[in-house]
């Protein structure tokens, strides 16, 4: 590592953002750094840890405060950085960060000098022209140096993608390394839960997984001496609990006119296979064009959805997925719920709802874990495209939600079933692979090679289905790999 002051014992996870800030540590130029990612993903824990609290200067913006009351935090965070810091509380952002630059010049040390500015988008007040201090900071200083990493944080994605990374005018194309943090996977989330001590089977974790994604903030709230259903319900279930009220700022943080975001979530929580864009049109009412597609873009860039393209690969008919798992767990369970009583969770485990929403959420688990299926899979190293297919003639409506096509003329069509025992292929499920199997092959006219893939969470059980079908089977184990 280029700097052995910096710790990384709490970090877990995160190795290519790991080692994204060891190559800025060893560049020979300024980096313009912009970190960016959901609400409660880790943003700024993890530049923290990384930097073992140690910056040159550090700076959070005040989230619903006016831009004096910003500039007099402003010149606070200078104060503290350095006490003989004797300016007066700047009037504008030219002087403010004029000062800063005053600040750091004093400091006669060799190595990089690593500036922070957490929830930079609330410093960007009406009318405060703090774009304009920030361009003067980096244009006019900091990129004719070659000690400074400036390293920017926010949750308020529309504003860091559009107005920041995607900027105009003077800091267009300025970001030197972008860094979109993303929940943990089922692996990471196995390492923090073990980490707080919790003793969970992966079949339990597997089902916090499906409540929670793998949202640190979230997992860190979890109990080490209750079940995973317990967690649940105290978690969802209670009065005022964590996960049960977290909604109505998730989206309202993050975007700042989030009314269509929010309608768009709420249309895609009620289709679990997706939507096309003009189904979601139909479903909102929103207008079809260049707004739509902002509003998409910055919800599938902040992680709540995601796009999957058909094997065909038409674009219009691109399916839109809601990939949040406690987005999805919320309209589905929480939202509507007005039963605060002791055991409402784990009272409905067996009911026909809980079984569905199991179900397609370990669907949606699958399409998020897709590098730990092709190791599994033992094609790690293979170019692969993946995708979704809906057959347009099948009279029982075959739809295959994770297609592998593979360079090695292979096409994986993957099943996801979730239960709590080995599962077992019956002759009618046996007759309807047969049906998905041989409409993909007609539709798509492939002459590739079809292997029928089954993702479980205990295995197949063996029969006379599962030998004559099925070429491939991967568990659960495997996607915590």
């Amino acid at each position: 590592m280029a700097n052995n002051k910096y710790f990384m014992h709490k970090i877990i996870g995160r190795k290519r953002e790991i080692q994204q800030f060891q190559k800025l540590l060893q560049s020979k130029k300024s980096e313009f750094v912009a970190v960016y990612g959901r609400r409660r993903v880790g943003k700024t824990f993890l530049i923290r840890e990384y930097f073992n609290y140690t910056f040159d200067f550090q700076h959070t913006g005040l989230s619903k405060g006016n831009t004096e009351q910003q500039l007099i935090n402003f010149h606070n965070s200078l104060l503290r950085q350095n006490s003989s810091y004797s300016e007066p509380i700047p009037h504008n952002w030219l002087t403010a960060f004029q000062s800063l630059i005053t600040l750091i010049e004093k400091k006669e040390c060799a190595s990089k000098k690593i500036i922070f500015l957490d929830e930079l988008p609330w410093l960007d007040t009406a009318k405060s022209d703090f774009m304009m201090g920030l361009e003067h900071f980096w244009n006019g200083w900091a990129s004719n140096r070659q000690d400074i990493i400036l390293i920017t944080s926010g949750s308020a994605a529309s504003w860091m993608i559009n107005t920041l990374i995607n900027a105009d005018g003077g800091l267009h194309n300025r970001i030197t390394e972008r860094m979109k943090l993303l929940p943990f996977d089922l692996n990471e989330t196995e390492q923090l839960l073990s980490s707080k001590n919790c003793v969970l089977d992966k079949y339990q974790i597997l089902q916090l997984y499906m409540v929670m994604g793998g949202i640190p903030f979230y997992l860190d709230a979890i109990s080490s001496e209750k079940s995973a259903n317990q967690n649940i319900e105290k978690m969802c279930f209670r009065k005022g609990a964590i996960l049960q009220t977290e909604y109505k700022n998730l989206l309202a943080s993050l975007f700042k006119k989030s009314e269509n975001h929010e309608k768009i979530v709420f249309a895609l929580s009620s289709k679990v296979k997706g939507m096309t864009r003009n189904e979601i049109v139909s479903k909102t009412k929103l207008s079809s064009g260049g707004g739509l597609t902002n509003l998409l873009n910055e919800l599938e860039e902040s992680g709540f959805i995601a796009s999957y393209s058909p094997f065909n690969n038409k674009t219009k008919e691109t399916i839109y997925r809601l990939s949040d798992f406690y987005c999805m767990f919320y309209h589905r369970f929480i939202k509507d719920n007005t039963n605060f009583d002791e055991g409402i969770w784990l009272n409905a485990l067996d009911n026909p709802s809980h079984r569905a929403w199991a179900g397609y959420t370990f669907e949606q688990i699958c399409l998020s874990h897709t590098v730990q299926i092709k190791k599994a899979l033992g094609i790690s190293g293979v170019q692969t495209s993946v995708s979704s297919w809906t057959s347009r003639t099948s009279a029982k409506g075959a739809q295959v939600d994770l297609v592998i096509d593979r360079r090695d003329q292979v096409v994986n069509l993957c099943e996801a079933k979730f239960s709590i025992n080995p599962y077992t292929i019956t002759k009618s499920y046996a007759d309807n692979l047969r049906n998905k199997i041989g409409a993909f092959k007609a539709e798509t006219k492939t002459r590739k090679s079809i292997f029928m893939t089954m993702i479980t969470t205990f295995g197949l059980q063996k029969n006379e289905y599962s030998s004559s079908l099925v070429q491939n089977s991967i568990s659960m184990e495997e996607l915590f790999d």
